[in-house]
C-alpha cells in the first residue's frame, strides 16, 4: 500500500514514494519501470516524505513517529530523531515542511516544530547538571533513570535515554549536604545519607520522605551506604565518622518514621576501625569490606558480624625511607566478584585506592596481602572512583583531575604478585575536576559525576554521549545523536587537557581515547541535536569558550577540614 507520494522535483527529475514496506523509493518520472534508488532505514510504515531542494535533503516520517533526514545526493540517512528524543507523542495526524522557517511541523496530540540548522548555536554558558558540586549519582535500572545529588542537598532525577531532567527536590537533608545514595532491591525507594548523620528513605514516585534512620548518639557524618539482602533479610548498612558499622533492618511493615540501628557487632566494637570509615562495598553472598582514613581495610562476614581479615595499607615513601604523603586514607573499594565468590587463594579479589594516586590489588584468601600496586597518573593524582565490568575483565579508574583510565585486568593478579601495572587500554578526560561517581550501565555505557557540577554519559570506549541538563537531548540508542566526536568545551580549554601537559602519557590529547597499535580507530559520528534542532554532518562548529574557574576544592567524604 502506498502511503505517501512526494512532490515532484522537476529540475532533478525525482519522485519519491513510501508505504507499508518501510522503504522509500526514488523514481525518475520519465523511466517509471524501475526505481533509481531505495532508502532503507525506517522500522515502521512511511507516512510522510518531503524533498527540500534548497537544503539538498529528504525528510521522512514513519508511523512510529521517527523522523529521518537523508542526503539527496548519496541517499544516505544522515540523522534520525526518535519520538522520545524529539518530544513527539501521540498518534500521527499531519506533517508539513515549512521552507521559510526551515522547520518540520508535526501534529499529533500536540504540535512539534523541529528546526533544521546547519550550524550548532554557540553555548551561551557552560552546560552544568547542578548549580553545586555533584557528590554522588547512581543508575536506577528499574526505571531507566539516573539520580544525582549535590553538595547543596539537591536531588535530581534524569531520563537516562535522553538526558532530560524529570524531577528534582531541594533540602533533602535540610541545610546539610548529601554524601551518598543507594536504592532498595526493587528500585522503588531511594536512600540518601548526609552530613547531618542521618539516612533518609524516599518514595521514588513522589519524592516523599518515608523514614529517617539515625541513632541516639551524637550525630556524625555518614560517608557511604549500601542496601543488602542476606538470607531473605533486607537491610541498609551505613558507615561514617562514628567509626562504626550501622545496620538498619528494612521492615516494610514498620510504619514508624524514625528507625534505629541494630546493636553493633562485637568484633566491630572490640576490633573495628579506629578512624573515620570512608567506604563500604559488598560481595554476595556475605562478604563486606570497609575502609578508613588511616588506610585500614577490614573484611567482614555480614551474616555473623565477625571480622574475616584486616588489611593495612603500607606507608608510601619517596625511595629514601621518608614519607612523602601522610594521607593514607582509602576511599574507594571494589570487589572482583568473579574471583571472590570462588575464594581463590592465589588471585587478587579486591581493588582499593591509596596514597599518592596508587591502586592496590589485594589477595583476601589464604594469606591476605597486597599482590600488586601501581599509580595510574603520572603526577600521582589521587584515584577518586573505580568501576569494573561484570566479568572483571576491565577496570575503569577515575582521579581527582577528571581523567578516566581503562585497564585490562582479565588475567591480572590471578596467579600471584605482579611487578608491573596492568595494560592500559585507553584513557580520556571526562571532567575538569574530581570524579565523584563512576558506574557502568548494562556493560555498554559509563556514567560519571564530578565536582565540576556535571553528570555525563560515555560509551564504554570513551565516546562522549552528553551532559545531563544540556539543551538538546540525545537518543541513547542512536549514536548519531551523541555529542561525539565533540567533547565538552571546558575540557578542551583546560591546561591539563593539552598534549604537552605531563599528566598525559605519550602525548595523546585528552579528547581522544588511546588504543593499542593495530586497533581500528573509532569512526567519527556526526553530532546531532534531536529535540528542536537537526544538525547537518560536517557543518557543525564548536564554539570554544573560556571556561570559568570551576576548580572548587572539596574534601573527600570523611576527610579532615583544613
Amino acid at each position: 500500500m502506498l502511503y505517501n507520494l512526494s512532490t515532484m522535483l522537476m529540475r532533478k527529475n525525482l519522485l519519491l514514494t513510501g508505504g507499508m514496506d518501510r522503504i522509500i523509493r526514488v523514481w525518475n518520472p520519465y523511466l517509471p519501470g524501475k526505481p533509481t534508488g531505495m532508502l532503507k532505514s525506517h522500522t515502521a510504515p512511511v507516512i510522510y516524505i518531503h524533498v527540500s531542494a534548497e537544503e539538498n535533503k529528504i525528510f521522512s516520517m514513519s508511523m512510529d513517529n521517527a523522523v529521518k533526514i537523508w542526503d539527496l545526493e548519496t541517499y544516505s540517512c544522515v540523522f534520525t530523531a526518535s519520538s522520545k528524543a524529539s518530544g513527539i507523542k501521540g498518534e500521527f495526524a499531519a506533517c508539513l515542511y515549512l521552507p521559510n522557517s526551515r522547520a518540520l511541523c508535526v501534529a499529533t496530540d500536540a504540535v512539534a516544530l523541529l528546526h533544521l540548522r546547519l550550524r550548532c548555536p554557540p553555548e551561551s554558558h557552560l552546560v552544568v547538571s547542578h548549580k553545586e558540586p555533584v557528590v554522588c549519582c547512581r543508575y536506577n535500572s528499574a526505571f531507566q533513570q539516573v539520580v544525582s545529588c549535590s553538595e547543596a542537598s539537591v536531588v535530581k532525577v534524569w531520563d537516562f535515554e535522553t538526558g532530560r531532567l524529570l524531577s528534582e527536590f531541594m533540602g533533602a537533608h535540610g541545610n546539610a549536604g548529601i554524601t551518598c545514595l543507594t536504592f532498595d532491591s526493587s528500585g522503588r525507594r531511594l536512600v540518601t545519607g548526609g552530613r547531618d548523620g542521618c539516612l533518609k528513605i524516599w518514595s521514588y514516585n513522589n519524592g516523599h520522605c518515608l523514614h529517617t534512620l539515625k541513632h541516639d548518639e551524637k550525630q556524625s557524618e555518614v560517608c557511604d551506604c549500601i542496601y543488602l539482602e542476606v538470607n531473605q533479610n533486607k537491610c541498609i548498612i551505613a558507615v561514617g565518622w562514628d567509626r562504626r558499622i550501622n545496620v538498619y533492618f528494612d521492615a516494610p511493615r514498620d510504619f514508624h518514621h524514625f528507625w534505629k540501628p541494630q546493636p553493633h557487632w562485637k568484633d566491630d566494637l572490640n576490633h573495628g576501625h579506629q578512624e573515620d570509615i570512608l567506604c563500604v562495598a559488598q560481595c554476595p553472598p556475605f562478604l563486606l569490606a570497609t575502609s578508613s582514613y588511616d588506610g585500614e581495610i577490614i573484611i567482614w562476614n555480614v551474616i555473623s558480624g565477625h571480622m574475616y581479615c584486616k588489611l593495612n595499607t603500607p606507608s608510601p615513601s619517596d625511595g629514601t625511607g621518608e614519607r612523602e604523603d601522610p594521607d593514607r586514607s582509602v576511599s574507594c573499594l571494589t570487589f572482583l566478584k568473579t574471583r571472590a565468590v570462588k575464594f581463590e587463594t592465589a588471585a587478587a579479589s579486591l581493588m582499593a585506592n591509596g596514597a599518592q594516586g596508587s591502586v592496590t590489588f589485594w589477595r583476601l584468601f589464604g594469606s591476605a596481602c597486597p599482590i600488586a600496586n601501581f599509580t595510574p597518573s603520572n603526577n600521582k593524582a589521587r584515584v577518586s572512583s573505580m568501576a569494573v565490568t561484570a566479568g572483571d575483565a576491565l577496570a575503569y579508574v577515575a582521579d581527582q583531575e577528571g581523567f578516566v583510565r581503562v585497564y585490562d585486568i582479565k588475567e591480572y593478579g590471578l596467579q600471584g604478585p605482579e611487578l608491573h601495572a596492568p595494560k592500559n587500554v585507553m584513557f580520556w578526560r571526562a571532567h575538569v575536576n574530581m570524579v565523584t561517581s563512576l558506574e557502568l550501565i548494562e556493560e555498554r555505557v559509563l556514567l560519571s559525576a564530578s565536582l565540576d557540577h556535571t553528570v555525563r554519559l560515555w560509551s564504554r570506549d570513551g565516546e562522549y554521549i552528553g551532559t545531563f541538563g544540556q539543551s538538546s537531548p540525545w537518543d541513547i540508542f542512536t549514536p548519531d545523536s551523541w555529542s561525539h566526536p565533540r567533547v565538552p568545551c571546558e575540557i578542551l580549554t583546560d591546561p591539563q587537557s593539552m598534549p604537552a601537559h605531563p599528566v598525559l602519557a605519550g602525548g595523546v590529547p585528552a579528547k581522544h581515547t588511546r588504543k593499542e597499535e593495530g586497533d581500528d580507530m573509532t569512526e567519527e559520528k556526526a553530532s546531532a541535536k534531536p529535540e528542536t534542532t537537526f544538525n547537518s554532518p560536517g557543518d557543525s562548529t564548536l564554539e570554544v569558550e573560556v571556561k570559568a574557574d570551576m576548580h572548587q576544592r572539596y574534601a573527600l567524604c570523611g576527610g579532615r577540614s583544613a
